[in-house]
């Protein structure tokens, strides 16, 4: 008989799953433990030394939200990252186990759970944090390994891109400042990134920045820096964006959702070339290549007074203009296997392709957040997915075309938006970060488009 080996710490506040627990899990490991809340569980880890934590999403607190779940989770890999936590939860919390795994989590397990599975997805958690071959309990099921994920730019197949493609060859070299348009999720810092790449600046520092996100009072600060003393919180010098760009890209998304005053700032130091540190008095020269984005139509804002034209023909010297994933029809199901291969790696997954029906489904499917909505469906799938290949059922396109919020035209009125963000927050219960993945935005935009409209 095989020697048991594992500890294995339960943390769940119910106390008839942890007597179970304590039952059944001996049987299969060397130690187990079992605690009911979470505000013993960093002591625990010291003292017990866990192999893996086998943790609850939720406990008997005012709020149920599965959030407590993701705190732990980051506070066990804080202090002992090499512990696997494998999350525990009901049906209903599927979508923030999924979270959970995303931010390191190593499996988890549905209640009511089956036995066999939850022992096998235990044990691999175990092997793993002991890198006695490691892997997930779907894993050991398949002798196949997971596909390299390709990386880099895909260009597809599609005319448009093309065009893009001998474009960016052309331009790419020089200094020329770029602007980058399109709909929300067509991969604009992917592009902003490849035109770094591929230019004489590559082997210098590309810093990208969230414009619309940075807080008014701070923006001064953020792009340009500023000087010890310069306000309370000033206790060192510090180099602002610009700076840290010197010698290489600086690429400035969503500029379309800066103030006008703000623009009249930003034009200044691209026309001079230089910055003044906040609380300083000398100019300080940099050296950047400028590549700007945004979402928004920048030629409407211009005619309505809402964006300088000096500015915008300063940012504008090259212009892309990205096509929506549903004019590049035929580059869904290679953009799909590539996510495919990427996520089945990332996350221990033997999935090694997309049957027929999930293949015409895809296919099928509008996808209103182009390439970054099929890129989070596909990651999903794989983390949800039981078996070597992806299914109709794994997509679960119903529920993503029910969910999906952004606008299925590429620019927003401002109204259609307020009301997007307060249905995806109020969805989300307050959750900026599901809120934000709802909508297929970064935290730091949906926290500006918050303040935009007072919510």
């Amino acid at each position: 008989m095989a020697t048991k080996t594992g500890n294995i710490l339960v943390v769940d506040d119910n106390a008839s799953i942890r007597q179970t627990l304590k039952l059944l899990l001996p049987m299969h490991f060397g130690k187990v433990e079992a605690i009911a809340s979470p505000t013993t569980l960093i002591a625990t880890i010291g003292t017990f030394k866990p192999d893996v934590v086998l943790l609850d999403m939720n406990f008997k607190t005012e709020v149920n939200t599965g959030n407590e779940g993701l705190y732990w989770i980051r506070e066990i890999k804080a202090i002992a990252p090499d512990v696997e936590v494998v999350l525990f939860t009901a049906y209903a919390d599927v979508e923030l186990a999924v979270e959970g795994m995303k931010r390191g989590a190593f499996d988890f397990i549905v209640k009511p759970w089956d036995n066999t599975k939850l022992v096998e997805v235990l044990s691999a958690a175990r092997d793993k944090a002991q890198n006695v071959g490691g892997g997930s309990s779907r894993q050991a099921k398949k002798t196949a390994e997971p596909k390299q994920a390709p990386s880099g730019m895909f260009w597809g197949t599609s005319d448009a891109m093309e065009a893009i493609r001998r474009t960016v060859e052309k331009i790419a070299p020089t200094d020329a400042s770029v602007l980058i348009t399109g709909e929300n999720g067509t991969g604009k810092d992917v592009m902003a990134r490849e035109i770094h790449a591929r230019s004489s600046r590559s082997a210098g520092p590309m810093v990208a920045v969230d414009a619309g996100a940075i807080p008014e009072t701070l923006f001064e600060s953020e792009l340009f820096g500023h000087v010890k003393g310069a306000f309370t919180d000033a206790h060192t010098d510090h180099a602002g964006r610009f700076e840290q760009a010197n010698g290489g890209t600086l690429f400035l998304d969503e500029v379309g959702n800066l103030p006008l005053h703000l623009q009249a700032k930003l034009l200044r130091a691209i026309q001079s070339r230089s910055i003044v540190r906040v609380g300083g008095t000398q100019p300080t020269p940099v050296d950047i290549r400028l590549i700007c984005a945004t979402n928004m139509n920048l030629e409407q804002l211009v005619n309505e007074g809402r964006f300088r034209e000096d500015l915008y023909y300063r940012i504008n010297t090259v212009h892309i203009e990205l096509p929506p994933l549903r004019s590049r029809a035929d580059d869904i199901l290679p953009l799909a296997e590539r996510f495919l291969a990427d996520n089945a790696q990332k996350y221990h997954r033997l999935v090694t392709g997309i049957d027929d029906n999930a293949s015409r489904a895809l296919a099928q499917h509008r996808w209103s957040g182009n390439i970054r909505e099929l890129q989070n469906c596909i990651e999903k799938a794989v983390i949800m997915s039981e078996g070597s290949q992806l299914t109709v059922d794994d997509l679960q396109l119903n529920k993503l075309k029910q969910s999906n919020f952004l606008s299925q035209f590429g620019f927003y009125t401002d109204e259609d938006e307020e009301e997007q963000v307060r249905r995806a927050v109020s969805q989300c219960r307050g959750n900026v970060s599901a809120a934000a993945k709802l909508l297929n935005i970064s935290r730091p935009t949906l926290y500006a488009k918050m303040k935009k409209y007072g919510l």
